[in-house]
C-alpha cells in the first residue's frame, strides 16, 4: 500500500510499535538490525547515491565502535535514527522496534485500498482523518482534518464533511495537527475546490522509475465547493508530509491563502521495511513532484503567504474571510452583520 508515514495517521506496524516498550538486546540482534538497516535503504531509498552515504557513515560509526555500547531497543532506534536523518537531512526516515518481532514485508502493489481490518478499525477511530467540521458565524465554513487515510475508507466521511461546508461563502481548512497520510486523499478533497480536472501532483517510485500523476476528479459525490469562493490553508510547524502536500498544492494553484507556520518539510512517501526480527525502518521511497514547481518542499517546508503563530492562526483567518465578506458583498445588511462580527472580535 502506498502510504505516506506520519505521526500520527501510520501504518499499524508503525503505530503500534512506536507504543511498546523498551527491551534488551544482544550483540547479534544489534549487527543484524544495522546491516539490515544499510541493505535496505541501499536497495529502496529514492535517492541512490544518498542512501551510499547513509550506508557509508553507518558502517563507518559501527567500525568505530560507536553502537558497541547500546543494549536497547530503543537506544538503537533512536541512534540510527538520528544518525541516518544527520546525513540525509530527511525527517521521514525513523527506525522502530517490537519485542514480539516484526511481520514480514508484505508486495506494494501500487494500491492505497489493500488495507487489513486493523487497519480500517484504527482509521475509524481516528474519524479517518476529520476532527471536526463546523459552520462559523458569518457563513464561514471549518474543517480541521488531522490526516489523509484511503479514499476507499474515508470517502465517505471526506465526501460528508465537505458536503457541510459546501453553503458557507468562506472556508477554512485547518491543517495545523495534520501529519499527513495518502495522496489518494489528498486529490480527492482537492476535487472539490475546483471545477474543472487539475494536474495538482506527480510522485516518482526509485524502484520502478515510474512516475503517477494525480488529479483532481471530473465529478464528485455530495456537494463540490466550487472554485470561486475563497479558502484560507492553516498550517504549523507540525504540517507535515501529505499536510505539506495539500498546502503546497493549493499554493502553486492560487487556490487557496495559506496562514501560519512554514511547515515540516517531509515530500518522500514511505514504506516500512523489516530490517531484523525485532527491528524495521520507514523508508522513504518515493518524491513528490509538483507539475508547478517541478520540485517540492523536502527539506524546506511550505512558506505561508501570511505568516503568525500558528495558535493565532484560525483567529487571522476567519478575521481574513469575514473582513472578505463585508467587502465584497453588495447586500447593505450583510455588510453591517459581518461588520458587527468584526467589531465583537476587537
Amino acid at each position: 500500500m502506498l502510504l505516506l508515514l506520519t505521526l500520527m495517521l501510520a501504518t499499524p506496524l508503525f503505530a503500534q510499535m512506536g507504543e511498546r516498550k523498551d527491551f534488551t538486546i544482544t550483540a547479534a540482534e544489534r549487527e543484524q538490525a544495522i546491516k539490515g538497516t544499510i541493505a535496505k535503504l541501499n536497495e529502496n531509498y529514492v535517492y541512490p547515491d544518498v542512501a551510499r552515504k547513509m550506508g557509508e557513515a553507518v558502517a563507518a560509526r559501527a567500525a568505530k565502535g560507536e553502537y558497541a555500547s547500546i543494549t536497547t531497543a530503543k537506544a538503537l532506534a533512536e541512534k540510527l535514527t538520528a544518525d541516518l536523518r544527520e546525513v540525509s537531512k530527511d525527517k521521514h526516515i525513523h527506525l522502530s522496534y517490537q519485542e514480539a518481532g516484526i511481520p514480514d514485508d508484505t508486495p506494494d502493489t501500487g494500491s492505497e485500498d489493500t488495507t487489513s481490518a486493523e487497519e480500517r478499525s484504527y482509521m475509524a477511530r481516528v474519524n479517518f482523518g476529520f476532527e471536526k467540521v463546523e459552520r462559523m458565524r458569518g457563513n464561514v465554513g471549518y474543517i480541521d482534518i488531522r490526516g489523509f487515510v484511503p479514499p476507499a475508507m474515508g470517502g465517505e466521511t471526506a465526501t460528508a464533511a465537505m458536503s457541510f461546508v459546501a453553503n458557507t461563502d468562506a472556508l477554512i481548512i485547518d491543517l495545523r495537527q495534520n501529519g499527513g497520510g495518502t495522496p489518494g486523499m489528498i486529490a480527492y478533497v482537492l476535487s472539490y475546490l475546483f471545477d474543472e480536472p487539475v494536474h495538482v501532483n506527480d510522485i516518482y517510485t526509485r524502484t520502478t522509475d515510474e512516475t503517477r500523476q494525480w488529479w483532481t476528479a471530473a465529478s464528485v459525490a455530495g456537494l463540490r465547493y466550487g472554485g470561486k469562493k475563497p479558502v484560507y490553508v492553516l498550517t504549523s510547524s507540525r504540517t507535515f508530509s501529505g499536510g505539506e502536500e495539500l498546502a503546497y498544492d493549493v499554493k502553486n494553484l492560487k487556490r487557496a491563502t495559506l496562514i501560519g507556520e512554514t511547515t515540516g518539510g517531509g515530500a518522500h512517501p514511505v514504506r516500512p521495511f523489516k530490517v531484523s526480527a525485532h527491528f524495521a525502518i520507514g523508508v522513504p521511497f518515493a518524491r513528490a513532484i509538483s507539475p508547478v514547481t517541478k520540485t517540492n518542499w523536502e527539506g524546506v517546508g511550505v512558506t505561508p503567504d501570511i505568516s503568525v503563530p500558528a495558535d493565532s492562526a484560525l483567529d487571522k483567518a476567519y478575521r481574513m474571510a469575514i473582513e472578505n465578506l463585508r467587502d465584497t458583498t453588495k447586500d447593505a445588511e450583510r455588510k453591517a452583520a459581518l461588520q458587527r462580527l468584526l467589531d465583537q472580535k476587537g
